[in-house]
C-alpha cells in the first residue's frame, strides 16, 4: 500500500485540477451522458476532475444525487485522479460523507472550511482535524472566504502540519499577501490557485498548479495556459486570458460558463439548481467573444 506522501507526489503530477460542473437535463435531473462526455473531455486533456465543487454545485445536490455522482465517474475509472468535495456546516455530516468517500476509487478530497459559523482559529483547527484523521486519502483543504464567510488563518496550517495526508491548499482568496503568508505558514504544503485569472501571479510566488473553473469550457487550452504559466513563458498571453476570464465570473459561477458550454454544444441545457438563475446573465456577447479568443490560440 502506498504512502499519503507517495500518492501526494503522484498527485502533484497534475497541476491543472478541472471543477468539474454537473449538468442536468430540462426536467432537473442528473444528465449522466452528458457527465460522461465531460469527464472524456478531462481525460484527453490530461486533467485533474475535482467533483461536487461550488462550481458543480454540490450543496445544491441531495445526498442520494452526491453519492450516485461520485460512483458513477468512479466505475468510469477515468485515467486522471478524481478530488471529491467535502463541504457543509454539520461536522457529523461531513465525517459519514469522508467515510463514504473512503469506500470509493477516488484520489484525493477537497476540505472547505464550515460555512456561515465563522469559525476562529481553534475552531477550524478541529473542524479540520476532525476531517484529516478521517480521510484516507490526501487532502486538499479550501480557502474561500467569499463563499464559506470565513478566512482560513496561517495558523491554522501550522496547527494541521502533524497530518501527512495535507497534501495541498487551493487558495482563493484572491490576495497573493495570504498566499505568502500561507506559504510561510507550512512551506512544504504544495498551494493551488483557486482563481482562473490570477494564475500567472500565483504561479511567479510558487503555486503548484490551478483548480479552474475555465478548464470546464477549454480544457486542452487551460491546460496550456497553466503549463506556460508556470514556466514563466508567454507573458503577453496572460492579458488575453485575464479579458477572457472575466467573462465566466460577470455573475456568479457557475451561471456563466454552463452559459457558454451550452453555446459551444458541450451542455444540451444549462440548467442551474435555484437560487442560482440564468435569468442574471442575458447578455452572451462577451462570452462568445472569449470563446473565440480561447479557441483561436495556436
Amino acid at each position: 500500500m502506498k504512502s499519503h506522501v507517495q500518492l501526494s507526489n503522484q498527485l502533484s503530477d497534475y497541476p491543472l485540477w478541472t471543477a468539474l460542473v454537473t449538468p442536468f437535463d430540462a426536467c432537473d435531473q442528473v444528465d449522466y451522458h452528458s457527465l460522461q462526455q465531460l469527464v472524456a473531455q478531462q481525460v484527453e486533456a490530461n486533467n485533474g476532475i475535482l467533483l461536487l465543487g461550488s462550481t458543480g454545485e454540490g450543496l445544491a445536490l441531495t445526498l442520494a444525487e452526491q453519492r450516485k455522482i461520485v460512483e458513477f465517474v468512479c466505475a468510469l475509472a477515468p485515467e486522471v485522479p478524481i478530488m471529491v468535495a467535502v463541504g457543509g456546516i454539520n461536522l457529523a455530516a461531513q465525517l459519514e460523507w469522508v467515510e463514504f468517500c473512503n469506500s470509493q476509487n477516488i484520489d484525493a478530497l477537497l476540505l472547505g472550511s464550515p460555512v456561515y459559523a465563522k469559525p476562529g482559529v481553534v475552531g477550524q483547527t478541529q473542524w479540520f482535524d476532525a476531517l484529516l484523521s478521517t480521510a484516507e486519502v490526501p487532502c486538499m483543504i479550501y480557502n474561500v472566504p467569499g463563499r464559506s464567510a470565513v478566512a482560513i488563518a496561517p495558523e491554522v496550517l501550522t496547527n494541521l502540519a502533524h497530518h501527512d495526508n495535507l497534501w495541498a491548499l487551493k487558495e482563493a482568496s484572491g490576495d497573493i499577501v495570504t498566499f505568502e503568508a500561507f506559504r510561510r505558514a507550512l512551506p512544504t504544503l504544495a498551494i493551488y490557485s483557486g482563481d482562473d485569472a490570477l494564475m500567472p501571479y500565483f504561479a511567479q510566488a510558487g503555486a503548484a498548479g490551478l483548480v479552474s473553473v475555465a478548464a470546464n469550457a477549454w480544457p486542452a487550452q487551460t491546460a496550456e495556459f497553466v503549463r506556460r504559466a508556470l514556466s514563466g513563458t508567454s507573458p503577453n498571453l496572460f492579458t488575453t486570458w485575464a479579458d477572457a476570464i472575466h467573462s465566466l465570473f460577470a455573475v456568479a459561477n457557475p451561471i456563466p460558463v454552463k452559459t457558454l458550454m451550452h453555446l459551444q454544444g458541450q451542455l444540451a441545457t444549462p440548467h442551474l439548481r435555484p437560487p442560482l438563475t440564468h435569468l442574471e446573465l442575458t447578455n452572451h456577447a462577451a462570452l462568445h467573444a472569449a470563446n473565440e479568443q480561447i479557441l483561436s490560440w495556436n
